[in-house]
């Protein structure tokens, strides 16, 4: 027999017929970096690429899909457009990382951490370390005081707060 390893859903979550993921966090997520192409983008920036040709060549798209998703990210508040400009040139605008875009980073460093382990033949191609003393970086799911947490041991349950906030703006008479 095998043992169903999953998150404790808690309270009235526990029963997975009796409701379902609205406004699912993950979801709106995806929305926003759900492509190839987003998440290859946004990990060129964390690599330092800020230019439009940057993004396209090193991610391998064509210029058309490059200003599609730079604007996608840009509009959704991951990346930011500063412009600078060439001596003897036009002015032109790089893209920057915002704290948004920078908050994703345990995300997309977490892909990598599982394509590493499980789609890589060999040894990962490139090493996530920290730069001053050249230890290993890993992502794990921590708890507030510090211990890491296993699936079995991770705890799910409503969100007082997002509830009252769903009642108030549901409330008769209320607008928008």
């Amino acid at each position: 027999m095998m043992c169903v390893m999953a998150a404790v859903m808690e309270g009235s979550l526990a029963d997975l017929s009796s409701w379902k993921p609205v406004e699912c966090s993950i979801a709106k997520a995806l929305d926003l970096v759900g492509t190839r192409s987003a998440l290859l983008i946004l990990r060129e920036a964390y690599y330092g690429t800020t230019r439009f040709d940057g993004f396209a060549a090193r991610v391998g798209i064509t210029d058309a899909a490059a200003a599609s998703q730079l604007r996608k990210l840009t509009e959704s508040g991951l990346l930011a457009k500063q412009p600078y400009q060439e001596e003897g040139k036009r002015t032109r605008h790089e893209y920057v990382l915002t704290e948004m875009g920078r908050d994703l980073l345990p995300v997309v460093l977490a892909l990598m951490q599982w394509g590493d382990k499980y789609l890589q033949p060999g040894p990962a191609p490139l090493l996530l370390v920290e730069e001053s003393t050249g230890a290993p970086v890993r992502v794990e799911v921590r708890s507030a005081s510090g211990r890491e947490i296993s699936l079995e041991e991770l705890g799910v349950r409503l969100n007082e707060d997002y509830m009252r906030e769903r009642k108030r703006r549901k409330a008769p008479g209320r607008k928008g």
